[in-house]
């Protein structure tokens, strides 16, 4: 990802990688490996060079040398962390960090995704929930630190991508190499005589008088061909030069702006969107209007006007539990939700609500979070008028959703009335005369409440909770503390009660769920870089990188125009198939000019 590790960013657009980088394509032919060169007169070789003579030191008091070092100085410093800034491994640690920053908003319950999730944490906590709030943990995707990573990251990325890009734009309109000396040193070599004996057949091009083929017409043909096999070629002389793979560092480039794409995508598209949820029990409708909301966070760039409207109707909600393993027994298996959407337009449909299978409209997915519970019950006071009909929620505590309530009567005269209590889908008494759940679903159903009398403190003006009661300054009237005992109802049931503060039925038990719905405007945007991301993956990773060379060279004293063919290869990192490639082009090419290879 970075300049230091590419290393045609050092050798300049011309150079070759291999054994010849370092001194250019004539290298191989050993003229620079002189013995006995002087390393101080030589005017070729820089002062600083490896091989040169030591510079004389200055000694210290002590007698000995001391090493002089450079300042770097403010504008050095800089340079020096923004190059490890943008480096390979600097963006692979950060996108490693990332992910392991992203941990925590998995495992604790997130403010924008489950604030119900968090009060309920708090309550469980208490000692551990402030430390964590000033962590930022119930806000990991927005927290200081988690935004930090993310920027990082970002500018790591962009740092990296747009001097490479630089740098591979002007590699793809550099010619190829020029063809190395000696092609024995590299990979794949061999060498296939052109003579009287070797040509089985006439071919275009051969000469009048040796009958053989010509040696323009043989790096001719061989050009053709390493073009038809997708190569770069360029002629020097009587050789050719072809290049191939420059697709593998275009895949690299595409993946590593992919990834900033997805990134400005997440940011960007999290400003214009927006996350809500909403507790619905059976038969009820919810309308997308923000009123609508149990809670409700918004992009920064969030207008109302963004709300499209459409309504959704929870017709039936549906468990399926383990029956038949005893050892899972009440364990769920399935939940099957079954909604009504109708959009603005008046267009009705009946869709399927699961889990992982949330139902798109009106621009927004609606998933399934949770289910529990809600009790129909109708409250009259002491006066015998219905102070109270609805359908209350209770929240599940355990695997056999046992769950606790609360129910409000503000209106009850001549007092207000508060009730709280449990719920038991499958109620089973103990020794002890409480009552536990011993199955999940609704097959001895039980609602057992206490029941308070007084100011419940809703006119105020201070919020409060829907899922607890403040008891202080209440009266309880049925219950532990109470002269009379919990009020204990089954469905259909209605039991009066103390002090002639009314009476309660229990009409009956519905399901609710628990919807979240979700606007990301960004979704097709990282999608569509997600893949281009993967292909330019797997394109960098199986695009071989390499250079071959044909090369026709004159023998020594051939009186009949006789030549050998010379055929080399050199891989750009690993390339395992790089010598059967070049045995490849040079069975192709002796057959393109009717010549025989000799085994």
């Amino acid at each position: 990802m970075s300049r230091q590790s590419d290393p045609e960013a050092t050798a300049g657009p011309d150079a070759t990688v291999g054994p010849d980088a370092a001194a250019g394509p004539d290298a191989l032919d050993g003229s620079d490996d002189q013995e006995g060169t002087d390393l101080v007169s030589d005017p070729q070789r820089p002062s600083d060079h490896v091989d040169s003579a030591p510079a004389p030191r200055e000694r210290t008091d002590s007698g000995g040398a001391e090493v002089a070092q450079p300042k770097l100085g403010l504008v050095g410093y800089l340079r020096f962390f923004w190059r490890q800034l943008t480096s390979m491994r600097t963006a692979l640690f950060l996108l490693m960090l990332l992910a392991l920053a992203a941990i925590p908003g998995s495992l604790v319950p997130q403010r924008t995704a489950d604030p119900n999730g968090v009060v309920q944490y708090k309550a469980d906590h208490p000692a551990l929930y402030p430390v964590l709030d000033k962590l930022q943990v119930f806000d990991t995707y927005t927290s200081v630190w988690f935004s930090a990573i993310y920027l990082l990251l970002f500018v790591s990325l962009i740092g990296c991508i747009v001097p490479r890009t630089k740098h591979h734009w002007q590699a793809l309109r550099t010619r190829p190499p020029k063809t190395p000396v000696r092609l024995g040193r590299l990979a794949g070599f061999r060498s296939v005589p052109v003579d009287a004996t070797s040509v089985t057949t006439a071919a275009d091009g051969t000469d009048a008088a040796t009958g053989l083929p010509s040696v323009d017409h043989a790096v001719t043909r061989a050009m053709a061909l390493l073009k038809r096999s997708g190569y770069r070629v360029e002629r020097f002389g009587d050789s050719v030069s072809a290049e191939r793979g420059y697709l593998r560092e275009t895949g690299n480039l595409v993946f590593h702006a992919a990834l900033v794409g997805v990134l400005v995508a997440v940011g960007v598209g999290g400003g214009f969107g927006f996350t809500g949820q909403r507790l619905l029990v059976e038969g009820q409708t919810f309308s997308n209007s923000l009123v609508a909301y149990d809670s409700f966070n918004p992009g920064r760039w969030f207008r109302q006007s963004d709300l499209q409207g459409y309504n959704l109707k929870l017709d039936k909600f549906v468990t399926k539990y383990e029956e038949t393993n005893l050892n899972a027994l009440g364990q769920a298996l399935d939940y099957d939700a079954t909604v009504t959407t109708t959009t603005k337009s008046g267009v009705s449909k009946t869709q399927r609500l699961g889990v992982n299978d949330p139902v798109s409209i009106g621009g927004t997915n609606v998933y399934l979070l949770g289910n529990g519970y809600a009790m129909q019950v109708t409250v009259r006071d002491g006066k015998g008028n219905v102070a109270f009909k609805d359908v209350v929620p209770f929240l599940p505590q355990d695997a056999n959703y046992t769950s606790v309530g609360v129910i409000k009567v503000p209106d009850a005269e001549p007092d207000q009335l508060g009730l709280q209590g449990f719920f038991y889908p499958t109620a089973q008494e103990m020794s002890t005369g409480a009552f536990r759940s011993a199955y999940p679903d609704t097959e001895n159903p039980l609602l057992s409440l206490q029941v308070y009398t007084g100011d419940l403190g809703l006119d105020d003006g201070v919020p409060q909770s829907v899922y607890t009661l403040d008891t202080s300054g209440l009266k309880e009237i049925a219950g532990t503390r109470a002269d009379a005992a919990s009020v204990q109802l089954k469905p259909g049931q209605t039991k009066q009660l103390p002090d002639g503060a009314g009476s309660i039925t229990f009409d009956g038990v519905k399901r609710y769920v628990s919807l979240d719905v979700h606007h990301d405007p960004s979704q097709l945007w990282v999608g569509g870089f997600a893949l281009l991301s993967t292909l330019g993956l797997l394109t960098s990773l199986f695009v071989p990188r390499r250079r071959v060379w044909v090369k026709a060279v004159p023998r020594k004293g051939a009186e009949h125009g006789e030549y050998d063919l010379e055929y080399a290869g050199l891989a750009r990192g690993e390339d395992p198939n790089l010598e059967r490639a070049v045995a490849d082009i040079a069975q192709r090419h002796m057959s393109d000019l009717g010549v025989r290879i000799p085994q």
